[in-house]
């Protein structure tokens, strides 16, 4: 049953070395204040799993937090390349980094199996593609009706999956409207959640394409204001173009990619003092 939590000490019981962890959000609510935290914590060797791995996992395989990567697609989004993440792959900086490459469809259809509580999940996608030669988390299968060659992929169920969201009530239950993305499935696969919030409101008002998450399904909720940054939150803030922008030469160089890393988050307590940090420096606009 979700409680409410400082986000420092939700992350210290819920996420462990060797964890497999799930940061989701699709362009949207992207947990960026949770991500931090874990790279505070000194969190090591974890499995990191996201539809579409962004800044926040660039900056967790430069830290050193990851010693696998389950995704679909990884960049800066309308900007380019993670450059962290390519010189883990590339040059095995600053650890070897395994990867397991998905599609879309088929990391949606694993939360779903996994939220579903079932061992696999079945789809076409992958029939006459070359990436089950690539990723052995791709297998064929029989229709046993039809007698149809399909795909399966195995259920993912994260040791922890953590999302943003807009509101949580008094009761634990949280609310996500706008792009959803897998956030719903990504928590009800998970063996723990935690979910960040900006605020906890006293009852939770319907939006269009609201989803809304059962107080069972979550163990731990922070109150983190604006905790998506750079990415939006539908009805709070809007997305954070420049900075986007401003993390490609961050991110090119290992020493300027250390040096901002320990100034901006190492440095500071919590994710309230980051966004100070980096808005003295102007790299906040939104």
């Amino acid at each position: 049953m979700a409680h409410v939590a400082d986000l420092r000490e939700a992350t210290a019981e819920l996420v462990r070395d060797g964890d497999s962890v799930a940061l989701e959000g699709f362009t949207h609510l992207i947990p960026t204040a949770a991500a931090h935290e874990i790279i505070r914590q000194g969190r090591k060797d974890l499995t990191l799993i996201r539809m579409t791995p962004d800044l926040i996992y660039d900056q967790m395989i430069g830290m050193g937090c990851a010693r696998k990567l389950v995704f679909s697609w990884g960049g800066n989004p309308g900007v380019g390349s993670l450059h962290r993440f390519r010189d883990a792959v590339e040059n095995d900086w600053p650890a070897p980094l395994e990867i397991e490459e998905h599609s879309h469809a088929g990391m949606a259809n694993r939360y779903v199996a996994g939220a579903s509580n079932l061992p696999f999940a079945v789809l076409r996608g992958y029939v006459g593609t070359d990436l089950p030669k690539v990723t052995s988390t791709i297998a064929p299968i029989k229709c046993p009706f039809t007698g149809e060659e399909l795909m399966a992929v195995p259920a993912l169920n994260p040791d922890v999956s953590i999302i943003h969201a807009q509101q949580a009530d008094g009761r634990g239950n949280v609310a996500i409207w706008g792009i959803s993305g897998i956030q719903k499935e990504a928590v009800l696969s998970a063996r723990r959640a935690i979910v960040t919030v900006e605020e906890v409101v006293d009852e939770l008002v319907p939006h269009p394409f609201q989803v809304v998450l059962p107080a069972v399904a979550i163990d731990a909720i922070s109150v983190e204001p604006k905790g998506a940054h750079p990415s939006y939150a539908d009805g709070y803030y809007d997305r954070d173009n420049s900075f986007y922008e401003a993390w490609d030469p961050i991110g090119r160089d290992r020493e300027e990619f250390g040096a901002w890393m320990e100034e901006h988050v190492l440095g500071t307590e919590n994710f309230g003092e980051y966004l100070e940090s980096v808005r003295a420096k102007g790299m906040v606009t939104k």
